[in-house]
């Protein structure tokens, strides 16, 4: 009796109470998701909402721009945000991440030799295809025919990658709730004029960013520097490589490009110097840089027609890298794609077109910082002093001059470069305890 009073009366019971647990866990896993539903979908609706006023608002100001009431109107009719791309501010959500290679990789990863000599061997067969055209442009412009193809070979990998995205989508989101509302509220307007004019929405596909064609123009550049130059009444920068090359040329020329100059030299710096001397402030002439010990690499000579061009030291990964002395050309790719990495791989890309190899200093494999540990270490270098003029987490020329100076003064070997040693000396010399912010 004392066995049948202590025995369960269906050993089964034990098996189901364990499972209890779990299904609370199940359940409670359930009801989360459930939450998270309704709330991305309240979120949303209040997005779709938020978005149709906010496409009522431009109306007025497009229309006035030259927009057609009808062309509008078609083109935004039913249009929702895409929620998805980089770059948004969304309430209640995590700020979503740059999404330009040109600011999240490192050197290495972005200016890979094996896609620089691909690229390099196909642009070679294109300038051999549109020679005629490309002599063309350069009697008629003035622009390099060698920087153009490297152009379009890292804007679209001459058309082998198909632009993904609706541009009105993009450029519509990016007004509404992007980092840079007031520069895409522009291009969406000019993206719209492009279609009044007769542009297809359907050749208007885009980055995630709007830009469109094959050499990648945004709305408002496509205005200002389309040119019909295959003659056939019309600017197409989708389908035409002649108007797509010559467009490229003209935005090139138009923003500064010196006819006949390279891009510039990569050099070796003399023991004395250091990369703190880099960016556009340390600007000298060719020649002085010259006279301070710094030689061009493989035994090589500057050309005697740059040595009085203005240059300034570039280097991408700091002491970790190859150093380059920038010509005037330089800085008009990088007007063309505001990135030192940009115009460094256009450059590259296009002395390799022309018969050029590859860089003959060495990458180091240094670990690509974070967004946050840029960010903080401007932020300390600003507080000490430094001339920091935006805190936006982007390792730029004047971030890395500043990282140097800054290493100077606190008696470490100038690497320039953000890492966090260098951020916990900036917060010992601010007074802050080492090792915040540092990851």
């Amino acid at each position: 009796m004392l066995q049948q009073l202590t025995r369960p009366a269906n050993d089964s019971v034990v098996p189901k109470l364990a499972i209890l647990p779990q299904l609370a866990v199940r359940l409670v896993a359930v009801f989360t998701a459930l939450a998270a539903t309704l709330v991305t979908m309240s979120a949303t609706a209040a997005a779709s909402a938020g978005f149709k006023a906010f496409l009522a608002d431009v109306r007025p100001e497009a229309i006035a721009a030259g927009v057609p009431a009808a062309v509008y109107d078609r083109n935004v009719d039913g249009l929702e945000p895409d929620l998805s791309l980089p770059d948004l501010v969304i309430p209640g959500k995590p700020a979503t991440k740059r999404g330009q290679a040109e600011f999240t990789q490192h050197p290495t990863d972005y200016l890979k030799r094996e896609r620089l000599a691909s690229l390099a061997s196909l642009g070679r067969d294109l300038a051999v295809k549109h020679r005629a055209t490309l002599e063309r442009i350069e009697r008629e412009i003035g622009v390099d025919r060698n920087g153009l193809l490297a152009i379009w070979g890292r804007e679209t990998a001459f058309d082998t990658y198909k632009l993904p995205h609706d541009a009105i989508r993009v450029l519509a989101t990016q007004a509404y709730t992007g980092r840079r509302k007031e520069l895409f509220r522009a291009e969406l307007i000019s993206a719209l004029k492009l279609i009044a004019g007769g542009i297809p929405r359907d050749d208007l596909k885009s980055s995630w960013a709007g830009a469109v064609g094959l050499t990648q123009f945004m709305p408002t550049e496509f205005e200002k520097h389309g040119l019909d130059f295959d003659r056939d009444g019309r600017v197409d920068l989708v389908r035409s490589v002649p108007d797509a090359l010559a467009s490229a040329a003209k935005q090139l020329k138009d923003k500064g490009w010196v006819a006949g100059q390279p891009w510039g030299y990569e050099v070796i710096i003399p023991p004395a110097a250091t990369c703190a001397l880099e960016g556009p402030p340390g600007s000298r002439t060719l020649r002085a840089w010259q006279d301070l010990g710094f030689k061009r690499t493989g035994g090589r000579s500057f050309r005697a027609a740059d040595l009085d061009a203005p240059a300034y030291l570039m280097m991408p990964a700091g002491a970790h890298g190859p150093a380059f002395l920038a010509l005037e050309n330089f800085q008009v790719i990088r007007r063309y794609n505001t990135s030192d990495l940009y115009a460094l791989f256009v450059g590259n890309l296009a002395d390799r077109i022309g018969g050029g190899g590859d860089f003959d200093g060495a990458w180091a494999n240094v670990t690509q910082p974070s967004t946050a540990l840029v960010n903080d270490l401007q932020a300390r270098l600003q507080a000490l002093g430094y001339p920091i003029d935006k805190i936006d987490g982007m390792i730029g020329s004047n971030t890395r001059r500043q990282i140097g100076a800054f290493e100077t003064t606190a008696g470490l070997a100038p690497r320039c470069w953000p890492a966090p040693d260098v951020l916990r000396a900036a917060l010992s010399a601010t007074g802050r305890k080492a090792g915040v912010g540092a990851q």
